[in-house]
């Protein structure tokens, strides 16, 4: 499996997954149709899956036109099966999704969205957290508590640390920057800093990163207490 980033709307990111075996292909989050249509333009892949991590618009702006191109299902969790439109496939927490030679377990991660999930392939070692971790930071609390939006970082940061994460958003320049000033003396930050301003001077993504890289970097889940990440929430709001 490969994965593609496919930049949409002002800043976020859809992902299109690609199996090279048989040219089948899901897209995860696809917040405009246009740019997932161009990409896929003269290429022999069949898009079969649009996969949802949450309802927000400039996530699932793009599932009604994909779907009527490619005749593509739309994959959801079932709680959110009144707000995503035309949902297929229905998930719940812990289940393992297979289609073809896609496998993924599922993990519902309250927070951002009271139903928002995850989607680890678990297999070729990458996670797609929609708006519930970013690159150095974490999303907003809209629907959940902060106990929860704590709870569900705990569950992805328990991943193997090689695992690759692919987010909603290009938010890591931002985020580097809180990050620094509650966390000044932290070397790996300092040259992941560096790095990421070299990355976005190319033109260049500065997705994916890894667990190892979050654990060693992202303030938010450097954390081990619900009292402190709720300050530094709090904190980021008004950053």
């Amino acid at each position: 499996m490969r994965v593609e980033i496919i930049p949409c709307l002002e800043d976020n990111y859809s992902y299109l997954i690609i199996d090279g075996k048989t040219n089948s292909a899901c897209v995860v989050d696809p917040g405009e149709s246009s740019p997932i249509i161009n990409y896929l333009k003269n290429k022999d892949i069949n898009l079969k899956y649009i996969l949802n991590t949450h309802h927000h618009y400039d996530h699932i702006g793009g599932n009604k036109d994909l779907k009527k191109k490619f005749r593509s299902k739309v994959v959801g969790y079932k709680r959110d099966k009144n707000r995503i439109p035309e949902m297929d496939i229905l998930l719940e927490d812990g289940q393992l999704w297979k289609a073809e030679n896609f496998i993924a377990k599922i993990f519902h991660v309250p927070g951002h969205t009271s139903n928002h999930i995850c989607f680890h392939f678990f297999r070729d070692k990458f996670v797609f957290t929609g708006d519930t971790l970013f690159s150095l930071g974490c999303g907003r609390i809209f629907e959940g508590t902060n106990q929860e939006m704590f709870n569900s970082l705990r569950k992805i940061k328990s991943l193997p640390k090689e695992t690759k994460i692919y987010c909603g958003h290009e938010y890591t320049l931002n985020n580097s920057k809180f990050c620094i000033a509650h966390d000044p003396n932290n070397l790996y930050l300092k040259n992941r800093i560096e790095n990421i301003k070299q990355l976005i001077k190319n033109g260049l993504p500065t997705i994916p990163s890894t667990i190892k890289d979050e654990l060693d970097c992202n303030i938010f889940l450097r954390l081990d207490d619900l009292e402190s990440f709720t300050k530094l929430r709090d904190l980021k709001d008004n950053f």
